[in-house]
């Protein structure tokens, strides 16, 4: 019993960082939501490409740190290694601390450089405020790896939580503020962006806060198990730094590759408007406000979901392969594979049919309404293939292929500028062939990925209980709560109570044909947090043997 409790922790912790990013989505949503009346299009598109420009770098400086950080602590762990994982924390804390200066100093001081060169112009101000989040967010990222290689999520989750409800309430003070400030001196998209992004810079230090009080409440009983640590040699300064650099290398190009494409697609996008068909900033960012701050917020929050497993899933997988259980590991991989996708699914499936009455709930009389619920039919194929690819991506580096993710990520790149590139000027698609590309992108890195688990690990991924059987239950999902929504908006007239409704009933309906098309059995139910106490329910109700 201990050893299937042990066996499904993984899980366990991915669930908790999952619903922790579920709740950090929403929080986003309903922010974002606030964000978009008070900036407008122009003033979301500046906020968004500030954020874009923030992203890249953050890719460059530390969103790679939790992952490498992780699996060097983890590693030491499973050996019992305590003293080498306590040096290769505090290691990588310098390290990190060193980079985030260096790099939070170039972004701040090249901030109207780089907004030229996305040829958004009034995101200058926007990514100035940024810049030292880029500080602290290296310092948190080494923090976070710390603790998830321990194998504890719980730290992280909370403090995910705490930056956004902080991001949240800031962010929306300081934007009205300054966008009243901005509009004295006709600046108020610049202002207004500006202090959109100062809520991120302050729940990032609020954060970083909070992991710091963790840390100390913590770092008691854990230097006593390192100071009790008289296993195998203590490892140099020097061969933590190599190994450091070793392990967040391939992480980093891992990283960065995988997550470039879609942090670019803005500069492509404003250079190829204003060089190739002549407009100006104010002609094509309404455009760019659709896809960024409602595309992107409402079909990243399912990947969310992906990215807590992957997180969860390293140190697991280090384990098994480390004491040379390639069952097991085969059977991890499944098992978060299976899962991702059996949540994936339908939330791609019910943000396609349900399109319309998302975008008038959350974002009431929008500008560019029917172009946005067009781009919003694409909903499936981006979670989907995004979800599938990210965690793809986590299973190489926990099972030491850390090349291949690079090299993978790197020929989707190649491709997805050129189809980007073809599609916006060529073809003439706008955001939709921005949309298009991504999904492409996304769908060869899957590809790939699949191709390389299959040599490494010889698992085959098991297409009907993994990809056929959710779809089918997804689409009977989605064809009832479009049909439910339309009439009971015919009846009430209230869009709010209708999409509540609607999805209320697809939960429900997709949970029941889940069982009824055995995706799911009582073992894996059982591996979820509180699983348990649906067996019984679900047993009553004839769902399960």
């Amino acid at each position: 019993m201990a050893k299937k409790r042990k066996k499904s922790n993984f899980i366990i912790q991915g669930s908790i960082l999952a619903m922790a990013g579920i709740l950090v989505r929403i929080i986003g949503l309903v922010y974002r939501v606030w964000l978009n009346k008070i900036l407008g299009n122009a003033g979301i598109s500046a906020y968004s490409t500030a954020y874009d420009v923030y992203s890249l770098f953050l890719l460059i400086s530390s969103l790679s740190l939790p992952l490498a950080v992780s699996k060097i602590v983890s590693t030491r762990v499973a050996k019992r290694q305590m003293r080498n994982a306590y040096f290769a924390f505090i290691g990588a804390m310098i390290l990190s601390i060193i980079l985030g200066l260096i790099v939070a100093a170039g972004v701040y001081f090249g901030a109207d450089w780089l907004a030229d060169v996305w040829k958004f112009p009034s995101a200058a101000l926007a990514i100035k405020v940024l810049a030292p989040t880029l500080f602290i967010m290296c310092i948190l990222g080494v923090f976070r790896g710390f603790f998830q290689g321990l194998g504890t999520m719980i730290p992280t989750a909370v403090s995910q939580i705490f930056e956004q409800i902080v991001n949240a309430i800031v962010s929306i003070i300081a934007a009205m503020a300054l966008y009243k400030a901005g509009e004295k001196i006709g600046q108020a998209t610049a202002y207004s962006a500006a202090g959109g992004t100062l809520g991120t810079a302050c729940g990032a230090l609020a954060a970083l806060l909070f992991m710091f009080f963790v840390y100390f409440m913590y770092r008691g009983p854990f230097l006593e198990k390192v100071r009790k640590d008289k296993k195998g040699r203590r490892e140099s300064f020097l061969t933590l730094s190599k190994v450091l650099a070793v392990t967040i290398l391939p992480v980093l190009l891992s990283s960065t590759i995988y997550n470039i494409s879609s942090i670019i697609d803005s500069g492509i996008y404003g250079n190829i408007m204003t060089y190739v068909f002549g407009q100006g900033e104010a002609d094509y960012n309404g455009y760019w406000g659709i896809y960024s701050n409602k595309y992107r917020l409402l079909t990243t929050a399912p990947i969310a979901i992906a990215s807590a497993f992957s997180s969860a899933m390293i140190p697991s997988l280090i384990t098994s392969l480390m004491l040379g259980k390639k069952k097991e590991l085969k059977k991890k991989v499944d098992s978060t594979i299976r899962l991702n996708m059996i949540i994936a699914i339908p939330c791609g499936v019910g943000l396609s049919v349900l399109a319309g009455p998302v975008i008038q709930v959350l974002f009431p009389s929008p500008d560019l309404y029917e172009e946005c619920v067009l781009l919003m039919r694409l909903s499936f194929f981006s979670v989907v293939v995004f979800s599938l690819s990210t965690i793809t991506n986590a299973i190489l580096q926990g099972i030491d292929k850390m090349k291949v993710p690079v090299i993978n990520s790197s020929i989707s790149l190649v491709l997805h500028l050129f189809v980007i590139v073809f599609l916006l000027a060529v073809l003439k698609l706008n955001v939709y062939g921005v949309a298009l590309a991504d999904i492409i992108f996304g769908l060869v890195v899957c590809i790939l990925n699949a191709c390389s688990i299959k040599k490494y690990l010889g698992y085959r991924q098991k297409i009907l209980k993994t990809f056929l059987l959710p779809t089918i239950a997804a689409g009977i999902m989605g064809a009832g709560a479009y049909g439910l929504n339309k009439l009971l908006f015919l009846m009430t007239g209230s869009a709010a109570f209708s999409l509540v409704v609607s999805i209320i009933f697809a939960v429900l309906l997709y949970g029941i044909l889940l069982f009824l098309f055995n995706i799911v059995n009582e073992e894996e139910l059982r591996m979820i947090p509180k699983g348990y106490k649906l067996i019984p329910i679900v047993k009553k109700l004839g769902l399960m043997s």
